[in-house]
């Protein structure tokens, strides 16, 4: 079930909480709580019922319940002393205030109707041995080391990828597992895998523990099993021993050299892995307010080893989120930073597909450098053929350059790698872009919907949605929707398309231009 309340979207099935198109990180049992009171927001419950109902009647002080109805409020954007969504009555209870709409109840006039049920596709296991590597547990003491678990898995993940005789699932897909109860067999029929990977990590000091068990889906077996200890200075040969062990239990003949591990490791520097870590941990949550702090942190990775290609990339990419996000303030500023950041990020490590695809993205778009761009992602996916982020902006690149069809294909195999990806939206937005403007709107409008449906407030989505509308005929429906973003983007004009999405083709620009002006866009 999906219920709307502000400007938030939190859907009990997937058990995630989305402020337009961020994904709100929310612990298991603070999101049972916020959920016990949207559920049951017709009236006031009581200390004993949120105890009954999320701890299951343990006994509960009264320290404990405050905090955790004071993260839960933090989660909503609202506090103890405002009070606009979780009430506190004193000596009866609590409840959920803030008005809620169910998708039932939810009409947006920037919304197409569409008569397609818009379900997941059933996924085929690929011919290749297929992979999921789960969100590992943070088994230490302090919850802020989640990042450091974050970081183990995509490390693994990024280095069981690097075998093309390998089909690994993205780690935005498998992170959409962290904090639930897992059915293996739900997992594997969910993302088309027939092997999963989990494990834990605990950090301590300067020491490190990374446990983990591979699991045949179908059987439920027990492949492998181990744990490793180890100094944090030795943790780049401790993901190095799981990955070889990873690959050897599923694939006994398969060659470690394929995993290409030792030159792989990206610093020696710890200190400037924890920062990278920390920037691209907050990156990776597509928070509008909170995504700024990540440059600051990307920095001082540098700063700490000036050879770390991973931060630099990471920090290019961080300028066109920045636009992204309406928070560009002196473009030609950023873009200098920006193509000096990317550059030198390719100058450290040419090969690596994270370095080529953010680069590459970052040259296409802050430097209007479409064809050296689409280069880089190219090379991005022949170097990772399992990075679910190299194939869309691949994608995203092609739709700059006018080849429609081509960027279908890699949408389609993004969607495949990743199709519970946190992020799915951007891949769900490159089709219709695709169907756009190879002027199949109908195909164009159910990808609009998709996008607006997983990320309903996602100003980017609705700008070329007005000009479809508009071409499709629903001229009512783009007007409405071109009045609902100029609340949001006043600035909107004709004039400044290709200012905000670099269009090679004269012919797409005037179909996008035609389809404003008929919404009543002014020039």
């Amino acid at each position: 079930m999906r219920y709307f309340f502000e400007e938030y979207a939190f859907d009990t099935e997937l058990r995630e909480l989305h402020r337009g198109s961020d994904v709100v990180s929310v612990a298991p049992q603070v999101f049972d709580l916020l959920e016990y009171l949207i559920r049951n927001r017709e009236r006031v419950v009581s200390k004993d019922d949120l105890i009954n109902a999320v701890w299951k009647g343990r006994i509960v002080s009264d320290a404990a319940l405050t905090t955790r109805l004071n993260v839960a409020r933090n989660a909503i954007g609202d506090s103890g002393d405002e009070q606009r969504l979780i009430k506190t009555l004193p000596r009866k209870g609590f409840r959920f205030v803030g008005q809620v709409r169910t998708p039932e109840e939810t009409t947006d006039a920037g919304v197409a109707d569409d008569p397609v049920e818009l379900t997941r596709p059933v996924l085929k296991l690929s011919d290749k041995p297929s992979l999921a590597v789960l969100p590992f547990t943070n088994l230490s003491s302090d919850p802020e080391q989640e990042y450091f678990a974050e970081g183990m898995v995509e490390d693994i993940t990024t280095a069981l990828s690097r075998s093309k005789r390998l089909f690994v699932i993205a780690c935005n897909s498998s992170v959409t597992y962290s904090g639930k109860a897992i059915d293996i067999k739900q997992v594997g029929s969910e993302l088309g895998v027939r092997y999963v990977l989990e494990g834990s990590v605990r950090k301590a000091g300067k020491r490190v523990r990374i446990t983990g068990q591979l699991i045949d889906v179908a059987s439920g077996i027990h492949l492998w099993a181990d744990r490793f200890d180890g100094e944090l200075e030795d943790i780049f040969d401790l993901q190095d021993r799981i990955t070889g062990k990873v690959v050897n239990a599923i694939f006994p003949k398969l060659r470690k050299s394929e995993i290409e591990r030792a030159s792989r490791k990206p610093t020696a520097n710890l200190t400037a892995y924890d920062y990278y870590l920390r920037g691209a941990s907050i990156m990776s949550k597509r928070n509008s307010e909170t995504f700024a702090d990540a440059l600051p942190l990307l920095m001082k990775a540098i700063e700490c080893d000036p050879e770390f290609a991973p931060a630099y990339a990471a920090a290019a990419a961080w300028y066109p989120l920045s636009v992204f996000f309406g928070r560009s303030i002196n473009r030609e500023q950023e873009t200098k930073a920006a193509v000096a950041l990317a550059r030198k990020s390719i100058e450290l490590d040419s090969d690596d597909a994270f370095v080529l695809s953010r680069s590459g993205w970052t040259l296409a778009v802050m430097a209007r450098e479409l064809d050296e761009g689409a280069d880089y992602l190219a090379r991005a996916t022949d170097a990772d053929p399992n990075s679910a982020y190299a194939w869309t902006f691949r994608g995203m690149s092609n739709v700059l350059l006018g080849r429609h069809e081509e960027a279908i294909e890699y949408f389609e195999r993004a969607l495949r790698l990743s199709p519970l990806d946190p992020a799915i939206s951007t891949t769900y937005l490159g089709f219709a872009y695709a169907e756009f403007f190879s002027g199949r709107y109908e195909r164009a409008l159910h990808w609009w919907n998709m996008t607006l449906r997983h990320s309903p407030t996602w100003l980017g989505t609705r700008r070329f949605f007005i000009a479809c509308l508009a071409l499709s005929g629903q001229i009512d429906a783009a007007k409405a929707a071109f009045e609902s973003v100029r609340q949001s983007d006043p600035t909107l004009r004709i004039s400044t398309i290709r200012e905000r999405f670099p269009l090679r083709r004269n012919e797409d620009l005037a179909r996008v231009a035609k389809g404003y002006r008929l919404a009543g866009v002014p020039e």
